[in-house]
Order: C-alpha cells, then sequence, then structure tokens
C-alpha cells in the first residue's frame, strides 16, 4: 500500500474529517499510480501519527480521503540515530541516506574531512541538500517509515566536533581501532543504551579521518571504534551499523 507524508497537523477529529491532498501528491496518485475511488493509502501526519485512509473523490486539482484505521504497528527504531559522514565521491552520498533511512537513521550530517576529495560549492549546496531530502523522503515513504529523516547542510569539522554534548553516547568508526584488534568499543556502547537516547556515529570518506581529527574527537568525548575486523567502505560502514543497532534492539529477543 502507497505511503504519503502530509503536511496537514493531525486534528482531534481526523477520523471524521476529509482530509485533502493537492500538487504533488495529487500527481502521483491519479497520473503516476492512477488510483480510483475507494483505494486504500496510507498517510502519516507530522505527529508521525499513521493512519490508513481510503479515496472518496478525485478531482482535477485534489484528491479526498476518510479515515478507516490506524496504524499500530512500530516503524521506528527505539533510539535516535545521527550518522556524520565524512563527504564521499560521486552519488555515495545519495546511496548512505537511500538506505540509512531504509534502516531507520533520522538525521544525516555531511561534513567537510581532511581527506574529502568532494568539495560543495556554496552556491549549488542548498540545491544537493534539496534533492538529499528528497532521497530521504521517498526512501521513508518505500520503507513505510513514520519519520523524514534530516539532512542537514555541510557541516565543517569544528561544527561537527561541537556536537558532542548534545548527544547521549558518540562514536567514531576508525579503520586503524580495527587494525589493531579493538572490537568491543561498538557493543559495549549499544548495549548501554536505553529507549530515545541520542546517538551520534561519526564515518570518514574513503581516505578516513586523520589522527589530527580522531585526536580531537576523542577529546570532546566520542569513543573510536572497530566495526569487525574487515575494512568497510564509506557507504558500507553507516549501514553496517544501523542494521546491527537493529538487530540489536528490534530482533535480538
Amino acid at each position: 500500500m502507497q505511503r504519503y507524508f502530509i503536511d496537514e497537523e493531525r486534528k482531534a477529529s481526523y477520523q471524521t474529517t476529509e482530509i485533502r491532498l493537492f500538487g504533488e501528491q495529487h500527481h502521483h496518485m491519479t497520473r503516476v499510480m492512477r488510483m480510483e475511488v475507494g483505494k486504500t493509502v496510507y498517510l502519516v501526519f507530522p505527529d508521525q501519527k499513521a493512519i490508513v485512509a481510503k479515496i472518496t473523490k478525485i478531482e482535477s486539482d485534489f484528491v479526498s480521503l476518510l479515515w478507516v484505521s490506524d496504524e499500530t504497528s512500530k516503524k521506528e527504531l527505539p533510539v535516535e540515530i545521527t550518522i556524520a559522514s565524512g563527504l564521499p565521491k560521486g552519488d555515495k552520498l545519495d546511496y548512505i541516506i537511500q538506505k540509512g533511512t531504509e534502516l531507520g537513521a533520522c538525521l544525516f550530517m555531511p561534513f567537510q574531512a581532511s581527506f574529502s576529495i568532494t568539495k560543495w560549492d556554496k552556491k549549488k549546496s542548498e540545491k544537493k541538500v534539496m534533492r538529499l531530502n528528497k532521497i530521504a523522503q521517498e526512501a521513508a515513504e518505500q520503507s513505510h517509515r513514520t519519520r523524514i529523516p534530516e539532512v542537514t547542510s555541510v557541516l565543517s569539522f569544528k561544527e561537527l566536533s561541537n556536537l558532542a554534548t548534545s548527544y547521549d553516547a558518540c562514536l567514531v568508526a576508525y579503520e586503524e581501532s580495527a587494525k589493531e584488534g579493538e572490537m568491543t568499543n561498538f557493543a559495549k556502547i549499544i548495549n548501554k543504551l536505553q529507549p530515545n537516547d541520542k546517538v551520534l556515529i561519526v564515518f570518514g570518506p574513503e581516505g578516513g579521518l586523520s589522527r589530527e581529527e580522531i585526536t580531537i574527537l576523542t577529546e570532546v568525548g566520542m569513543t573510536t571504534c572497530s566495526l569487525g575486523p574487515r575494512i568497510l567502505r564509506t557507504e558500507t560502514a553507516p549501514l553496517y551499523a544501523l542494521a546491527a543497532i537493529s538487530y540489536h534492539f528490534e530482533l535480538n529477543k
């Protein structure tokens, strides 16, 4: 069943009030999906409440729907995961955001690392961020999330390091930790997390993070960790971490 995130705030009378969708969502329903009256879809309100709604009317500029039932199953991870990625080459950030959204991340923060080859033009940065947020929205709809992760503008490394106190736990994936045989920090941190905790996980670009950057991040309280004995690519490591966290909280019961 198709899912749509809507801007309309959920009213106390949402179960009996007509909901109208316009613009892009109207176009997608009528032109792309060719939906008809009687078709049901999921609608997600800004407060992350999702419902099943039935199409009752299709006009040239809007679609009318009425509540059928509430969605009761939980879709979101019990902890809030922020993925900070050193700017990678090509379309790798697109991939991280699309797949990371499917795996439950709630926020993506690209940052300029010492070894980042890619440099974003300030004039084009706004359009790139808009496109990345669109990728996150489409992935959230596809994976039946009740929350669309946000993609921030590119942070400087200093801005990233200043965020340590904003989180309950901060991890830094560091390949030298794997080479040195460190295998416990990731699990130790995850085991200590409580529902609703906020977690920041930092990943370097293709060249990794410099020793100077690691020193700064550890000095502000972040914990370096390996993600197993194999060295993962910059676009693979965030997905590994998210999958491990999902398994720990959602499947390992």
